[in-house]
């Protein structure tokens, strides 16, 4: 099966992380593209930063869901609900062995027309040690 059109959307991320007893919050809105393929469905989209662009995917296939992200740091994530997934992290720092241990995978896609909301709840670790408890939430809108 190949890939259908990519459909302009909408995609507001917002990223809660806690650790100990402080909370951050990270919101981005950007304008990227959703496609599905071999009924997984994708998400990309690119960040600006201050170092350069980075080049995200976010695929989603049932229980299981993955992070690439491509540019002024390479990075992968992998999710699966109740098991521990390795990952990485590199950047012109070095590169750091990342892991994360999955508490909750949703997503829920209208049938109508071409949004959805993606959640990823997870503990993630950096070279072994706890870094946070993390509640990702991205909702994708056709534009």
């Amino acid at each position: 099966m190949t890939a259908e059109a990519e459909i302009p959307v909408k995609i507001h991320l917002v990223t809660k992380i806690r650790l100990e007893d402080e909370e951050e919050t990270y919101e981005l809105v950007v304008f990227g593209h959703y496609y599905k393929k071999n009924n997984k469905i994708y998400l990309t989209y690119e960040e600006v930063q201050e170092e350069g662009t980075v080049r995200s995917v976010v695929k989603v296939d049932g229980n299981e869901a993955t992070i690439f992200r491509k540019g002024v740091i390479d990075m992968r994530l992998k999710f699966r609900l109740n098991e521990q997934k390795s990952g990485s992290h590199m950047s012109e720092f070095g590169s750091l062995l990342l892991s994360t241990n999955t508490r909750g995978i949703f997503h829920k896609e209208s049938t109508e027309k071409c949004e959805g909301t993606v959640k990823l709840q997870y503990d993630l670790f950096m070279q072994g040690a706890h870094a946070g408890e993390y509640d990702m939430e991205i909702n994708y809108k056709e534009e």
